[in-house]
């Protein structure tokens, strides 16, 4: 993979020193606004980036470059996502994917038609700790209730009350609860269970955003409670009930670093089988192999998930009454 890196913000560096280990990803180039092209060159030389752009249009003509990683706001990622499309560009974007189920159908019908892979960043669905909960839940009997929980006060909230407009709390961007944090709590259970019969989503509503919120999911047999928080904190888990036994996941749905399964009538067994340390190491190995190989077939998988993620999105702002972009 020869990728280009968009954005210079807390994910991409945290992304740089972790791709180091990947030998088979170049990197190639990363996009920086002018205001932070100084950061940008810092970046270039600790993780031996080739060349830093500001022009997108110049970054996207580089022949070298055969993927574009989106790691900008939320509200970007549409526009930048599909220009790399037209330039030709395979795409992994950060999640979410888009503001709405609406952008993400028009992006994957383009992706499709030029036979280009278009896939999102979401860590949990590719560690081996999610991967061992998806195979044992056969264990737990008939499930019952998950109840999930990623709250975490926010640094920028107390701004934020004293009226500060920051991305990470700004509708017109993208920000609020369910988008940053229990996004990943909806691709946890949509992984699990696919697509909800219904959607309630009872939000802490702030100017116009979700500073928290809990998030209701229906199925036939299985009742959903998820909470995601910016303006409080909890201990952070999610716990999958069933008529055999439980599942706890031990800390937050994005880094599954462990799992405790209790079966009726046993001892509790931990589980830690993620390899790599770092939660997103698995996830991009995932798309070199699948860019290396071009494995349409797992695109339109993953992407079928995306919009199942997407659609139950679109439904909880909807029943909050929140409008993003």
């Amino acid at each position: 993979m020869r990728l280009g890196v968009l954005g210079t913000g807390k994910i991409v560096q945290d992304f740089l020193p972790m791709v180091q280990d990947i030998p088979t990803i170049q990197l190639v180039g990363l996009l920086a606004t002018p205001r932070s092209v100084a950061r940008a060159r810092t970046l270039q030389t600790e993780y031996h980036v080739k060349t830093v752009y500001t022009d997108y249009a110049e970054l996207l003509a580089n022949p070298v470059i055969d993927t574009v990683y989106v790691a900008l706001p939320n509200s970007l990622h549409y526009e930048f996502t599909k220009q790399a499309l037209a330039a030709g560009k395979n795409v992994i974007c950060e999640k979410p994917f888009t503001l709405n189920g609406a952008q993400l159908a028009e992006l994957k019908a383009l992706a499709l038609q030029s036979n280009l892979v278009l896939i999102e960043a979401i860590t949990n669905q590719y560690l081996a700790n999610y991967q061992a909960i998806r195979r044992d839940l056969a264990k737990l009997g008939q499930l019952k209730v998950l109840e999930l929980n990623y709250s975490q006060y926010s640094s920028r909230y107390d701004r934020f009350k004293a009226g500060e407009v920051l991305p990470a709390f700004n509708p017109q961007l993208g920000g609020g609860a369910l988008m940053d944090l229990n996004i990943y709590n909806i691709h946890f259970v949509v992984g699990l269970l696919g697509k909800p019969e219904r959607v309630e989503y009872l939000a802490n509503v702030e100017r116009n955003v979700d500073t928290s919120g809990v998030l209701i999911m229906s199925y036939p047999d299985v009742q959903v409670v998820s909470i995601g928080a910016k303006d409080s904190t909890s201990p952070v888990r999610s716990t999958i009930q069933g008529t055999a036994g439980a599942i706890v996941v031990n800390g937050p749905t994005n880094t599954v670093t462990s799992f405790t399964e209790t079966l009726r009538g046993t001892q509790p067994v931990e589980q830690r089988l993620n390899p790599d340390a770092h939660r997103m190491h698995a996830e991009f190995v995932a798309f070199e192999k699948i860019i290396e190989t071009h494995d349409m077939a797992t695109v339109k998988q993953q992407l079928s998930h995306s919009q199942a993620v997407m659609a139950v999105v679109d439904q909880a702002l909807t029943s909050a009454g929140i409008q993003l972009g």
